[in-house]
C-alpha cells in the first residue's frame, strides 16, 4: 500500500537505494530533538533531523518542565537531563532568596492553593523537580548534544513516499523559503488560521530548491500543524481530524503595563500578588456542570517594574478573529466583567498599552473524537511512519503538560525504536506495525485523561482533586517502561 501523498515534483531523484538513514525524525524542536538524543545514546546513530525553520533563532515562550517530563528526559539521556536542570536551577529562587510560590486565589483574594515553584520542594513530593526554560534555550542546549551534521535546518517536509522495494520511506523537502506563518501554536498580534496557515501543499513552486531522503522509519515531531499528520491522513477515514481544531478557549497576553495609578497597584498587589512570584485569578466554583465563564483564568506578574497578564478565556473562534490592539483590549475587559472579576483587575486591563497586546487561539488534537455521532481515535502511525508530541495529541497549556508529554512519548517511541534496530527489524514491517500499536496503547490512555483534565480544569476542583492528580501524573517510575 502505498502512503498517500500531496504531489509528484518534478526533478531527478539522485539518491542512492544505500543511502537510507534509519530514523529520520521531521521536527528540530525540544521533542524532536530530545528523540533524536534518545536514539543516538542508545546506538541508533544513522539519524538525521530536519525542520522547516531557516535558522534556529530566538522563539517560542516558557516552558515548564515538570517531574513526569524530567523523569521521562532523564531516562532518554542523563547528560541531556543534568544539561538542562544544571542551566535553569540557578534561575529558581526570587530576588529574596527563598523558594518562589504560584498562588491560585479566587476573585475574592483568597487562597485556593499555594504551589511552591522550587526543584526541591517539587523533588521531595514526586521523587523529580520542577524547572522552566525557554522553548529556544532548551532546544538550543538538546541541539547541541547531537553532531550538527545530523541537523538540517530549512528542510520543509512536502511529500513522503512509501518504497518498497526499498524498504523504506522517500521525504521530499523544499528549502530556501520562507517559513510557513503557523497560527496554531504561537502568539501573534492577529491570527487567522485562514489567511496565515501553511502554504497549500499542492503550490510549491517549481523553481525551489528540493532535497529528499530516505529513512527506515519516519517520526513526525513537527508540531500541532502537523504536515506529517496531514499526508499521512490524505484519502484515509481520518482525514477530518488532518488539521487542528479549535479548543474552544483562547489567550490574551498583555506584555507589560506601567503607570499605573497607586490605589489600583497596591490594591491588587496585597490582594492578588502578595507573598507570590504570579497568581491566577480564577471563580473558585469549579465543577463539570459550572458556567464556562467559570473556566476564565487570569495569570498575573509583576517583572522588572510591570504588570503583565495572560487571559485565557473560552470565546467562539469568530470573536477572536482579527483583534488586534485597543479591541483585545476591549474584548478582554468585557469578558472578566462578565465573569466577575474585580474592578480593579477590569481598570488594570483598561491601563493596557494597545501597543503590548497578542493573542492567540487555543487548537488541539483530541485524542477521542466525535464525527457523526461516531467515536473515532485517529491513529498515530502508518506504516513506517508515527506522530509524537503535539503532531499526535496537540492541546491548550493550562496544565502545563504539552511538553512534558512529549517527553513521555519520545521516551516511549525511542524504546520501542530501539528494540527493532537491535534486533535489525528495520524491513519488518509486522515488527514495526506492532511496536507502534504498543506505542499508542501505552500513551493513549494517559493523553485522554490529561487532555479532559486541561480541558475541565477539574483538578482545581478542590485540594483532594489537585493532589489526587499529581500523584497521578507525576509520581510515576518511567525507569521500567
Amino acid at each position: 500500500m502505498t502512503i498517500p501523498h500531496v504531489m509528484v515534483l518534478n526533478y531527478q531523484d539522485k539518491l542512492k537505494p544505500e543511502e537510507i538513514y534509519d530514523v529520520v525524525i521531521v521536527g528540530a524542536g525540544p521533542i524532536g530533538l530530545a528523540t533524536a538524543i534518545g536514539l543516538y545514546q542508545r546506538g541508533i546513530e544513522n539519524i538525521l533531523v530536519i525542520d522547516q525553520t531557516r535558522s534556529f533563532r530566538q522563539v517560542g515562550q516558557i516552558i515548564d518542565l515538570l517531574p513526569n517530563g524530567l523523569k521521562a528526559l532523564k531516562c532518554l539521556s542523563v547528560n541531556a537531563y543534568t544539561s538542562v536542570t544544571q542551566t535553569t536551577l540557578s534561575n529558581q529562587q526570587n530576588s529574596s532568596g527563598n523558594p518562589a510560590v504560584w498562588s491560585i486565589k479566587n476573585l475574592q483574594g483568597q487562597l485556593i492553593l499555594s504551589i511552591p515553584l522550587g526543584f526541591d520542594n517539587w523533588f521531595q513530593e514526586y521523587g523529580e523537580g520542577r524547572v522552566s526554560i525557554a522553548w529556544y534555550e532548551l532546544q538550543t542546549i538538546l541541539r547541541n548534544l547531537l553532531p550538527p551534521e545530523r541537523i538540517k535546518a530549512n528542510h520543509r517536509c512536502i511529500n513522503v513516499i512509501d518504497e518498497p522495494e526499498l524498504n523504506s520511506v522517500r521525504i521530499d523537502c523544499v528549502s530556501d523559503i520562507s517559513s510557513a506563518a503557523n497560527p496554531y501554536a504561537h502568539w501573534a498580534e492577529n491570527q487567522n488560521p485562514d489567511e496565515n496557515s501553511q502554504q497549500n501543499l499542492d503550490t510549491i513552486s517549481p523553481t525551489l530548491a528540493t532535497t529528499s531522503f530516505r529513512a527506515k522509519l519516519i517520526i513526525g515531531a513537527d508540531g500541532i500543524n502537523s504536515t506529517v499528520r496531514q499526508i499521512i491522513y490524505q484519502n484515509t477515514p481520518n482525514t477530518p481530524f488532518a488539521k487542528p481544531e479549535y479548543s474552544g478557549f483562547a489567550g490574551i497576553y498583555c506584555s507589560g503595563i506601567t503607570d499605573i495609578p497607586e490605589a489600583i497597584q497596591t490594591e491588587i498587589e496585597s490582594r492578588f500578588l502578595e507573598n507570590s512570584a504570579l497568581v491566577t485569578i480564577k471563580n473558585d466554583q469549579t465543577s463539570r456542570n459550572s458556567n464556562c465563564q467559570n473556566h476564565l483564568r487570569m495569570i498575573l506578574f509583576f517583572r522588572n517594574g510591570q504588570f503583565r497578564y495572560i487571559i485565557h478565556l473560552p470565546i467562539p473562534l469568530e470573536s477572536l478573529a482579527g483583534k488586534v490592539e485597543t479591541d483585545l483590549i476591549n474584548l478582554a475587559r468585557q469578558e472578566i466583567e462578565k465573569a466577575g472579576f474585580p474592578d480593579s483587575l477590569q481598570q488594570l486591563v483598561n491601563l493596557s498599552p494597545s501597543g503590548n497586546m497578542n493573542q492567540r487561539a487555543y487548537y488541539i488534537h483530541p485524542v477521542v473524537n466525535k464525527f457523526n455521532d461516531t467515536t473515532i481515535e485517529p491513529t498515530w502511525n502508518q506504516q513506517r511512519i508515527v506522530l509524537i508530541g503535539d503532531a499526535a495529541h496537540g492541546m491548550p497549556p493550562f496544565m502545563a503538560q504539552g511538553a512534558n508529554q512529549g517527553l513521555e512519548d519520545a521516551l516511549t517511541i525511542t524504546k520501542l525504536i530501539a528494540k527493532i534496530g537491535q534486533n535489525n527489524d528495520w524491513d519488518n514491517l509486522s515488527i514495526i506495525a506492532e511496536a507502534f500499536a504498543n506505542y499508542e496503547h501505552l500513551r493513549r490512555p494517559f493523553m485522554e485523561y490529561i487532555q479532559a483534565a486541561t480541558l475541565t480544569e477539574l483538578p482545581y476542583s478542590s485540594l483532594q482533586a489537585w493532589q489526587d492528580h499529581n500523584q497521578k501524573v507525576y509520581s510515576r517510575n518511567f525507569a521500567n517502561l
